[in-house]
């Protein structure tokens, strides 16, 4: 990627006037930067992100219906690859540290001025050429891990599983940092990488290796290593590890792919195994997922999408829609959530939906819930607390405004309007 590459940026802030000047008054252009889309609260923002997939979130940490943290939590979940910078009436960065994990990049204090955002933008621009330089970059962590490397490697590609194998590979793991004592037991997942070109033959170079760790290790203990045209990773963590993040890391290595080197990822991803001895088999299991996907397209199959019961395609859409009718008025339903549910991984069932029916999840979801409101409004006495609630929103303001943006009027004015319509009916 050249140097002077554009970064694409979304901007969003409840109070109209500051978001219009960021908007209109900052030269984006001259700090590197293209705005592609603004939103005054954190469900617009949301949806921008997952249209435009930005380089770069600008937001205030306060927002309305969701705040700028639960923002950041939930970009991270469908766009990891988007770094974000917090903007903050209030001097609470206590409040703004609970989301370091979220790849906060930036955090800046109102009331700003142009030139403090813009010298801001300068350093947020380095930090991002860095952080695609380091994805690029082809060296080794200077860390230990060839010493990790040599243990893993044969228990991973060759099957070796002698009756006192875990005992002397557990041995052998404290003895070069992999595992940190005699009481540290994580589970393990093997995890295979590779860059296609368009034609979707295999590209990938052994300097792809520390692209991955160093995402990897973002998020989980990691080693990995390059064999054969692809690079392998042994991810260790505990269940809660896997199940918060292990989802996050098959999205942002494809997003970095595509949007760094310019290249389609495949990643293959195993079961949870707990030995050792065990990796060879999640190995398999791995390079069977990468061989079962859609090869002319990135991402990642998880083995357990692969199951018999689990299906692809159309039948696991249909299901997913089945279940979202079941459980659209649940205010915490989530992406994560249903496939939870369906026993699949968040990654395959975005990418299902997305391919059968054209739309992400947030939309279909949306939509599903102003249909129903729609229709207790027309047909029920219901007030518009309890159709809100019915339809799985908390917050009342939030519930009309989705109303409103849907419908095209509020909830209360949709009423007014069918009410005047029966009366002139009746006379």
């Amino acid at each position: 990627m050249a140097a002077k590459t554009q970064y694409t940026v979304v901007v969003a802030d409840d109070e109209d006037e500051l978001r219009e000047a960021v908007c209109t008054m900052i030269p984006w252009q001259d700090y590197g930067f293209c705005l592609v889309g603004s939103a005054s609260n954190g469900l617009d923002a949301l949806q921008l992100v997952e249209k435009h997939a930005p380089d770069l979130l600008l937001t205030d940490i306060r927002m309305p219906f969701i705040s700028g943290i639960e923002l950041a939590r939930q970009v991270r979940e469908v766009r990891p690859a988007t770094n974000i910078a917090f903007l903050s009436g209030y001097d609470d960065f206590e409040y703004a540290k609970q989301a370091i994990q979220y790849n906060i990049i930036s955090y800046m204090l109102k009331p700003l001025t142009m030139e403090g955002l813009g010298a801001e933008l300068c350093t947020i621009r380095k930090k991002i050429d860095a952080q695609y330089a380091m994805f690029r970059q082809t060296g080794p962590r200077a860390d230990g891990s060839d010493l990790r490397t040599a243990m893993l490697m044969p228990l991973v590609l060759d099957d070796y599983a002698e009756l006192e194998g875990e005992v002397q590979a557990e041995g052998y793991a404290r003895q070069c940092g992999l595992l940190r004592d005699v009481d540290d037991r994580p589970g393990y997942t093997v995890m295979v990488s590779t860059l296609l070109n368009e034609d979707g033959g295999n590209v990938t170079e052994p300097s792809f290796v520390a692209s991955v760790d160093r995402l990897a290790s973002k998020y989980l203990r990691s080693v990995s290593f390059f064999a054969s045209g692809k690079v392998i990773s042994v991810l260790l963590g505990n269940a809660s590890d896997f199940d918060e993040y292990l989802h996050i890391l098959a999205d942002e290595i494809p997003q970095m792919a595509d949007r760094v080197l310019g290249k389609r990822c495949r990643i293959g991803v195993s079961r949870v195994v707990r030995a050792l001895t065990d990796l060879h088999g999640a190995y398999r299991e791995a390079m069977e997922a990468l061989r079962q996907g859609d090869r002319t397209e990135g991402g990642a199959q998880f083995i357990s999408d692969l199951a018999p019961a689990v299906k692809g395609g159309e039948l696991l859409c249909k299901r997913a829609l089945e279940a979202l009718d079941q459980h659209y008025m649940e205010a915490d339903l989530s992406l994560v959530s249903l496939s939870g549910m369906l026993t699949v991984s968040p990654n395959h069932l975005s990418a299902c939906i997305k391919k059968y029916t054209g739309e992400t999840f947030i939309n279909i979801l949306i939509r599903k819930r102003m249909e129903a409101a729609r229709e207790l409004l027309t047909t029920s006495g219901l007030k518009v607390q309890e159709v809100s609630q019915r339809c799985g929103y908390t917050d009342q303001h939030y519930f009309s405004y989705c109303f409103k943006k849907y419908c095209g009027e509020s909830p209360n004015a949709m009423r007014r309007r069918l009410e005047q319509e029966r009366l002139g009916e009746d006379a």
